[in-house]
């Protein structure tokens, strides 16, 4: 029988499995090879059919990783040999997922491409928390940043956004923490209400709030690690436990 390649790129959300939606479900039923990657919830997998191929091709900052070029040219490769591959992504393909290089790539093999958008951490996790990442009289906006740029670098864009009202959700930038704390005391911002967000949606979920001058502190008191996502701004302080968090630090204080 002659396989009929095709690439769907599917976005399985912050974490939790309940959490992707049921078209992206259905792509996984569907697919002959799956490329998942190291944040996906391998619950997710049990809805492939018993052939299905499934290969993992995680990624993790400061960690020995698949490299995006292999991982560009196993997707091709397998659509090619195997028919449908579904290249499973944390959140969604389009936020920081580098989901459009991998279409820029399949094109060039006239493999045909299908998205399945999934819920993002930036949008996600802030949710579940009760954290509005817009709020009348509070944020008429909010950026989604990376924390670094390829070249390890911070992002320039954190630098510009430091300057506004707009929230701000940092995305793979938990190893940078001490860096953005600095950048937003001189702005002026020590103040600022700050969460991170360890596992969200997971039962292992973690979150530290507080302000930019006590933010780190409250880190390691929480033990919150990586992966996490960081979110600046004064709706945080809409956080059901934030007002509670002033009172135990007076006490800590004392």
């Amino acid at each position: 029988m002659q396989v009929k390649p095709f690439i769907t790129l599917v976005g399985a959300g912050p974490g939790d499995p309940d959490l992707i939606t049921l078209k992206a479900v259905k792509a996984i039923q569907m697919a002959d090879v799956i490329l998942y990657d190291a944040l996906v919830n391998e619950e997710l997998l049990d809805y492939a059919k018993p052939s299905c191929t499934k290969i993992y091709v995680g990624k993790r900052a400061e960690r020995i990783s698949t490299s995006q070029d292999y991982i560009n040219k196993l997707l091709v490769d397998y659509a090619l040999t195997h028919g449908h591959v579904v290249r499973l992504k944390g959140g969604d393909p389009f936020v920081f997922g580098r989901g459009g290089e991998e279409l820029d790539y399949a094109r060039q093999f006239d493999i045909p491409t299908a998205v399945v958008p999934g819920i993002s951490s930036s949008v996600g996790l802030t949710g579940l928390q009760q954290i509005p990442l817009t709020y009348r009289g509070i944020s008429e906006s909010f950026w989604v940043i990376t924390g670094a740029t390829s070249d390890g670098q911070l992002s320039a864009d954190l630098q510009t956004a430091a300057q506004t009202s707009a929230t701000v959700v940092v995305l793979m930038g938990y190893a940078k923490l001490a860096q953005i704390v600095a950048l937003y005391e001189q702005q002026g911002k020590g103040d600022l209400p700050i969460a991170l967000i360890q596992n969200g949606s997971l039962p292992t979920e973690r979150i530290a709030l507080g302000r930019i001058n006590t933010i780190l502190d409250e880190a390691k008191r929480k033990e919150v690690g990586v992966p996490a996502i960081i979110v600046l701004g004064e709706v945080v302080a809409k956080h059901q436990a934030f007002e509670r968090l002033k009172e135990e630090l007076k006490t800590i204080a004392q």
